[in-house]
């Protein structure tokens, strides 16, 4: 190896002192910003005993937020998965007016903080919003109500799916769907066995990504729910009631405990994801 090289390579190669001062300053912030929460949360919900959580956690109000919870994200993931499919298809393989538009969007929630877009739902469909007055005629309630949770919940997780998808799409082209056009597949039988297979790991991954959203949403399901105990409350905002009652901080701590959970389980499937699938999800991400 010339010195010159030998140079160029010290030069990318950084001291071992400042290596182990930067890998020590991030395990010291991911201690104290990340573990040290989730240890104080799990000790603060196992203070009364295995008994007092599983009585937490068996609650009836709890019980209520934790199938309105599932209830929400069972109904907002697929249609978001839909939705995202049919945006990334569209935007990815034609060329139309206002696809920019369309991308633009898209992307509105990522841009629009969550009480914001729950105090838009209540002017829409409030007592005195513009439908108010229709709604309320045909005895139809939107805010406060089941409804109300979940078109805030489609609203700040619709741009997951597609945001996986786009790129993919894109990355990949049309000349796969049009070889099989051109052997004579059916639209509907090319979408399933050829661009289905192609993008299956990157829609799991954007399904994910927003069922995650979705469990923990809690800014403009807040703002739209009306925090009825029982019939409204999320897992979210159930741990806020219960954190603010004084005699249920062991409680607020369990259910968040639920959430952490459920985070964790997240992680571990996209983690797997990411190491069997590493390149896909890659160009996913990169492209």
């Amino acid at each position: 190896m010339t010195t010159a090289m030998r140079r160029q390579r010290n030069a990318l190669v950084e001291p071992a002192l400042v290596r182990w001062l930067l890998i020590g300053a991030t395990l010291l912030l991911l201690g104290v910003f990340l573990l040290l929460p989730l240890i104080v949360v799990f000790t603060q919900a196992l203070k009364a005993g295995i008994g007092g959580y599983l009585a937490a956690l068996g609650d009836s109000d709890t019980l209520a937020s934790i199938r309105l919870t599932l209830l929400t994200a069972a109904i907002a993931v697929p249609l978001n998965t839909l939705f995202g499919v049919a945006a990334a298809w569209a935007i990815a393989k034609f060329e139309f007016r206002g696809k920019s538009l369309l991308t633009t969007l898209i992307d509105l929630p990522f841009s629009v903080s969550p009480v914001i877009a729950g105090l838009v739902f209540v002017l829409l469909f409030g007592q005195r919003g513009w439908f108010g007055d229709w709604l309320s005629a045909h005895d139809i309630r939107i805010i406060f109500a089941v409804p109300g949770i979940v078109l805030a919940t489609l609203f700040v997780t619709f741009p997951f799916v597609a945001r996986e998808l786009i790129p993919l799409m894109q990355a990949q082209g049309t000349e796969e769907e049009q070889a099989a056009l051109t052997l004579g597949a059916s639209g509907w039988r090319m979408f399933w066995h050829v661009t289905v297979p192609n993008i299956r790991w990157g829609l799991l991954y954007g399904v994910l990504l927003c069922n995650a959203r979705a469990m923990g949403e809690f800014g403009a399901v807040s703002v739209l729910s009306g925090h009825i105990r029982g019939l409204t409350n999320t897992m979210p905002l159930q741990v806020e009631i219960l954190y603010n009652d004084p005699g249920q901080y062991s409680a607020a701590f369990a259910v968040a405990s639920l959430l952490a959970l459920l985070g964790f389980v997240t992680l571990a499937l996209k983690n797997f994801l990411e190491w069997r699938h590493g390149d896909e999800l890659a160009a996913v991400r990169g492209s």
